[in-house]
């Protein structure tokens, strides 16, 4: 295929696809509003049966419904599997009416780069792709519905989902937000758990012969796992805390959770025992602690498999005259994690490139858009 030719087919469609992006993220979708996400969904599944794809539909009872979309579904090569999230942290409304906008060269709204910029940049080149008549191997599109919350709502099931799709991948591409020279190969696990204290109430002017407090006895336990600070290992941060009753009362509850990040899953046996010392530790006598663990990610650790699939990649962009790709880790958990431990080759972060992720300011790059539907393209071409 001459990818002169699709790479102009990109530009052409470009500026019809910004309107898209605009679209689907106007559709405001944070992780636990199934109508939401399913919403942004049935958009992405409308534009690809509009062109005659392969929709199959993962039904989730609380979680959206995962959707995956195939080009060329009977092909003989092994596929190409892109991915990206179509739900959002933000809650609805955090964004103003309307909830996107551009300004310059730059778009503002829920999702724009984490992760819907991706989803759209995949569709783009899944249609130039399809207009120049590439039909050498199945390219499939993987849309999870609750990636923020590691597919929590879902029990893991999106996740195992999207890994059973890509089994036969020559590679999986997640689309979480990218930089420019750089794609991700390696990221930290996350585990959270909760920390439930029990004290004994009194009368707060009693407070120093009788009662014992929950929260005094809370705040000494997040302060001894807050010394958990090494941003090239393990890290902890206490993210909710709430207890007590009336400010004349010793508090006879208090729960907090923690955050923890980490390198490689073997830390996490060392993890659950130092949460399990911790919460056994009592610093305000009268107190009690129970401790349980909620949600849990693995860490995408780097692999052979992995590197390899950087220097494929680096011989299909030098081919095509873009920029070397940069290996890196990074700190935030995503799909490609599980992807990894599963055995796909996988990298992460090729989407658009943009900032300000989970905040009220987030934006991204739009001329990234079509550089990332270029490149997603050429691997597919390319890759051997």
């Amino acid at each position: 295929m001459d990818n002169t030719k699709l790479f102009e087919m990109v530009d052409s469609l470009a500026e019809s696809y910004v309107s898209v992006w605009e679209e689907v993220c106007s559709i405001e979708s944070p992780t636990h509003s199934k109508a939401g996400v399913d919403a942004v969904g049935s958009y992405f599944v409308s534009a690809a049966r509009a062109r005659g794809w392969q929709v199959e539909i993962h039904s989730e009872e609380v979680s959206g419904d995962v959707v995956c979309i195939t080009l060329n579904p009977d092909a003989s090569a092994r596929p190409l599997c892109l991915s990206a999230h179509l739900d959002t942290v933000h809650p609805i409304g955090s964004f103003g009416t309307p909830a996107v906008r551009r300004d310059g060269d730059r778009i503002y709204g829920p999702g724009v780069t984490d992760c819907k910029g991706g989803a759209v940049a995949a569709l783009l080149a899944l249609d130039a792709l399809d207009r120049c008549g590439f039909t050498e191997r199945p390219v499939r599109l993987l849309l999870q519905s609750d990636e923020e919350v590691g597919s929590r709502l879902s029990a893991k099931d999106t996740i195992r989902y999207i890994c059973e799709r890509s089994r036969d991948a020559v590679a999986f591409l997640n689309l979480e937000g990218g930089t420019e020279g750089e794609v991700c190969v390696a990221r930290k696990g996350i585990v959270s758990y909760r920390f439930d204290v029990h004290g004994i109430e009194a009368h707060a002017s009693k407070c120093a012969t009788e009662g014992a407090s929950a929260i005094v006895e809370a705040a000494h336990k997040i302060i001894e796992l807050e010394k958990l600070k090494d941003d090239d290992g393990i890290t902890c941060s206490c993210g909710t805390i709430s207890g007590g009753t009336v400010v004349n009362t010793v508090p006879g509850s208090c729960s907090f959770c923690v955050n923890i990040r980490f390198v490689s899953n073997d830390q996490l046996e060392w993890i659950d025992r130092y949460m399990r010392e911790v919460a056994d530790t009592v610093h305000v006598p009268g107190t009690t602690c129970d401790v349980s663990r909620y949600s849990y990610r693995v860490a995408m650790e780097r692999t052979e498999r992995n590197l390899a699939l950087v220097d494929e990649l680096n011989r299909i962009f030098a081919e095509n005259g873009f920029g070397e790709l940069k290996p890196v880790r990074r700190s935030g958990g995503s799909d490609a994690a599980d992807v990894t431990e599963f055995g796909i080759p996988c990298i992460d972060s090729v989407g658009v490139c943009g900032g300000a992720i989970h905040s009220g300011k987030e934006y991204a790059h739009i001329p990234s858009l079509s550089d990332v539907a270029k490149r997603l393209a050429a691997i597919a071409v390319g890759i051997k």
